[in-house]
C-alpha cells in the first residue's frame, strides 16, 4: 500500500494522498494541535502526524519517514473545521499552496541554460521579475506566525497571474513586485517611473487585478505594489489612497495590520484562495 501513497506538500504540512487524492495523514513539523496522541519515534523536538485512518499507521509512516525528524507524536487529527475539510478535499491538481513564488516564470525559465557572462541575457528582464516574486514571497512567507496566509503565482484567466495573496488579520491583499535593484523610483499620479524609463501604469495594473481577486473571492482586496532593491523610492502627493506603494523591506511590516478578519474567516478564505477553480471567475 505505501507504494500507493504520495507526500505533496500544503500550507507548511506533508499531506499523504491516495492516487485519488484523498488525504489519509499529514504531517505538522510544528506539531499544531492539542489533542492526545499515541507513540513517538525519532529524538529531540518534532512535530505531530494526524491520522486519518488507523488500519494506514505503517504505511503512512514508511512514507513519511525520509521526511520527519526529531520526536513525533502520532494520533488521530483534531476535529476538522470546515475550512480544513475543504482543503483536505482539494485535489492536488487545483491546490496552488504548493505554487513556488513566480511559479509561471519557473516554468518558463528553469529548462533554458544559465545565462553566459559575456553575453547579452535575452530573459534578462524575466530573470529580475522571478527575482524579485522570490524575494516579496519569502518576506510574506515569514508571516504565517502572525497569522496569515499565503498564495504564490495565482493563475486568472486570460493568462495573467496575481503575484502573491495573503489572507491574514487585516484582510485580504493584492501583492504586485516590481524588480527595481538600484533604481530610483518615482510614482507620480498613476504613473510609475523606473529610472529613465517612461512612467508606466503600474498602480492601475495593481488596482485591475485585485478587483479581479475580490471578484472570485467575493471580498475586499487591497491592492500592494512592493518596490524591490530600489536605490530610492519617491512617491509624490496626492498619496495613492486605494494602492499600498511599499519598500521590499517593508512587507513584514503588513504582519502587524489587524482588526479585519477573525481566525475562522482567514483559514475559509486561504481555502477559497488556494483553489485554482475559485480564480476562473476572476
Amino acid at each position: 500500500m505505501s507504494a500507493l501513497l504520495r507526500v505533496t506538500p500544503a500550507g507548511g504540512r506533508l499531506c499523504v494522498l491516495l492516487p485519488n487524492g484523498r488525504a489519509v495523514a499529514w504531517y505538522d513539523p510544528d506539531g499544531t494541535g492539542d489533542q492526545g496522541g499515541e507513540g513517538r519515534t525519532g529524538g529531540g523536538e518534532g512535530g505531530r502526524i494526524f491520522l486519518v485512518h488507523e488500519r494506514l499507521r505503517d504505511e503512512v509512516l514508511a512514507v513519511l519517514a525520509p521526511y520527519v525528524t526529531g520526536d513525533v507524536t502520532v494520533g488521530p487529527p483534531p476535529v476538522p473545521t470546515s475550512a480544513d475539510l475543504a482543503r483536505l478535499a482539494l485535489h492536488p491538481d487545483d491546490d496552488l499552496a504548493p505554487n513556488r513564488p513566480g511559479e509561471a516564470l519557473h516554468a518558463r525559465l528553469d529548462p533554458l541554460p544559465p545565462p553566459r557572462r559575456l553575453t547579452r541575457d535575452p530573459h534578462r528582464g524575466a530573470r529580475a521579475r522571478l527575482a524579485a516574486q522570490q524575494s516579496v514571497g519569502d518576506a510574506l512567507d515569514g508571516l504565517e506566525s502572525a497569522g496569515w496566509r499565503v498564495v504564490h503565482s495565482v493563475p486568472l484567466p486570460g493568462a495573467d497571474h496575481l503575484h502573491h495573496v495573503a489572507v491574514g488579520p487585516g484582510g485580504v491583499l493584492a501583492l504586485h513586485a516590481l524588480p527595481a535593484r538600484g533604481l530610483r523610483i518615482l510614482v507620480e499620479g498613476e504613473g510609475v517611473r523606473a529610472g529613465r524609463a517612461h512612467p508606466a501604469p503600474l498602480l492601475d495594473v495593481a488596482r485591475h487585478r485585485a478587483e479581479r481577486a475580490a471578484l472570485a473571492l467575493a471580498t475586499a482586496v487591497r491592492p500592494v505594489l512592493v518596490i524591490v532593491g530600489a536605490a530610492r523610492l519617491e512617491v509624490l502627493p496626492p498619496t495613492p489612497v486605494d494602492v499600498r506603494v511599499v519598500r521590499d523591506g517593508e512587507v513584514p511590516a503588513l504582519a502587524s495590520l489587524g482588526g479585519v478578519l477573525k481566525p475562522v474567516d482567514v483559514e475559509a478564505l486561504y481555502a477559497a484562495a488556494r483553489d485554482r477553480r475559485t480564480w476562473l471567475r476572476a
